[in-house]
C-alpha cells in the first residue's frame, strides 16, 4: 500500500515529515533518524488504520488512567458537585440538571468531539453556555480531557438579555401597595443600600453598631472563596434608620424572608410587579438602580464598590452603564473648590456637596 508521508532531510540536519499528495512539509524538530522515522510510521499508520490505532491509543491511556476510556460527563458534573457548598452547591445541582446536557451525560469524555457541544449549545440558553464551559475546563484541569474539545476562541459567545434598573417610580408604586411590613422593609432597604437580596434578608440585628451608626457584613456569594475576606461597612443615613428601628433589635431583621430560597423571594417580587404592569426587573434591578444613582451624583467609584461587594472595576460599570451623567461645569467646581478651601483653611480637590460624603465613608473603612 503506498504510504501517505515520507521524510525529507533538509541541509542544516533536521528532518520534516512530507504529504506525498499535497507536498505540505513539516518539521519533526529532531535530526535523529531513528526517531524520525518512528514519527513517520506513526503518522503512515494514523492514515491507513484509524480505528486499530485508536484501540491503540486507549491501551496506553488506560495505563495511565484506568477510568480515562470510560469516564462520562455525568462524572464530570458529579464530581463538581462533591467540591460545592452552600448557596454555590444549591445553583450548581439545580443546573446539571438542564435538559440540554441530556445529549452529554453518558458520553465518554475523551470521545468528545464539537459538534456534541454544538448540539447541547443549539438553542443559545445563557446557563448552558456558562455552565458547560465550566465543566469542560473541570475536566481539563483535572487532566481528564487530552486537549479542549472547542478552543477558547471559538467557543460560542453567550447573548445575555438585557438588564435594567428598577425606577424611583417603579419602586414607589410596589411600596404603596405593599400590605405586608416585612416584605415592605424588605424592599425599602435594598432601595437605599443597594444590598444582593441574600444579603440583605440575611441581615441580623447584631449587624447593626447604633453608635457609629453602621451595619457590616460580609457577602454570601464570597464565603465559599474562602482566604480573608473583607466585610461591608455601611454607614447608613437617617432613611434606613427608621427602617432599621421598625425591624426587631435582636435575631433576624426579617424572620420570614431569611427561612425562604431565593427563588420563593423572587417569585414574590415578580407577582407584585406583575400586578403593577412593572415588567423587565427583579429584586437583583436594585443593585442596578443603586450603582446608576450612585454615578450620577457623582459618589466615589471605589466605596461604590465596597457598598455593593464588586472587587473589579468592570463589573461595577457594567452596573451603572445606564446612568445619565451630566458633566458639570468646570468653572463652577473650581469655584466650589476654592470656597471649600477658605472655609476650612485646608486645600480641597472636591466640593462641598462631596465633603460629608467621603468624610463618614472614609470613617466607616
Amino acid at each position: 500500500m503506498k504510504q501517505t508521508f515520507g521524510l525529507v532531510r533538509r541541509p542544516w540536519g533536521v528532518f520534516y515529515l512530507k504529504n506525498k499528495i499535497t507536498g505540505v512539509q513539516t518539521s519533526l524538530r529532531t535530526n535523529d533518524r531513528h526517531e524520525a522515522q518512528r514519527i513517520l510510521q506513526a503518522h503512515n499508520e494514523s492514515q491507513e488504520q484509524p480505528h486499530f490505532n485508536l484501540s491503540l491509543a486507549r491501551v496506553y491511556l488506560n495505563g495511565a488512567d484506568p477510568k480515562l476510556a470510560t469516564r462520562t460527563w455525568q462524572d464530570v458534573m458529579a464530581n463538581i458537585i462533591t467540591k460545592k457548598t452552600d448557596e454555590t452547591l444549591k445553583r450548581w445541582q439545580t443546573a446539571i440538571k438542564d435538559k440540554n446536557f441530556d445529549c452529554l451525560r453518558n458520553l465518554t469524555v475523551t470521545e468528545t468531539r464539537p459538534e456534541h457541544f454544538d448540539r447541547a449549545l443549539a438553542d443559545g440558553k445563557v446557563s448552558t453556555n456558562v455552565y458547560l464551559r465550566r465543566i469542560h475546563n473541570h475536566a481539563l484541569g483535572m487532566e481528564w480531557l487530552l486537549k479542549s474539545v472547542i478552543p477558547r476562541r471559538q467557543w460560542p459567545k453567550p447573548i445575555y438579555k438585557d438588564k435594567r434598573a428598577i425606577t424611583a417610580e417603579e419602586h414607589a408604586a410596589i411600596i404603596q401597595r405593599e400590605q405586608n411590613t416585612e416584605r415592605r422593609d424588605f424592599y425599602e432597604l435594598l432601595w437605599l443600600t443597594g444590598a444582593a437580596q441574600s444579603d440583605g434578608a440575611s441581615l441580623q440585628a447584631e449587624d447593626i453598631n447604633w453608635e457609629t451608626r453602621t451595619i457590616c457584613f460580609t457577602r454570601k456569594k464570597l464565603k465559599s472563596r474562602g482566604g480573608n475576606l473583607k466585610p461591608t461597612l455601611f454607614r447608613f443615613s437617617a432613611n434606613v434608620e427608621i427602617i432599621l428601628k421598625r425591624r426587631p433589635q435582636s435575631g433576624a431583621l426579617f424572620p420570614y424572608l431569611c427561612t425562604v430560597r431565593a427563588g420563593d423571594r423572587a417569585t414574590e417580587f415578580k407577582q407584585r410587579c406583575d400586578g403593577l404592569g412593572i415588567s423587565g426587573v427583579s429584586l437583583h434591578s436594585y443593585r442596578y438602580a443603586w450603582a446608576e444613582r450612585a454615578l450620577k451624583c457623582g459618589f466615589p467609584e471605589r466605596f461604590a464598590q465596597q457598598a455593593l461587594g464588586h472587587n473589579s472595576k468592570a463589573v461595577h460599570r457594567v452596573y451603572a452603564k445606564h446612568a445619565e451623567v451630566t458633566v458639570p461645569s468646570l468653572d463652577d467646581w473650581e469655584k466650589d473648590c476654592q470656597e471649600n478651601s477658605q472655609r476650612s483653611g485646608q486645600p480641597k480637590l472636591l466640593p462641598v456637596n462631596f465633603r460629608s460624603t467621603l468624610t463618614s465613608a472614609s470613617q466607616a473603612n
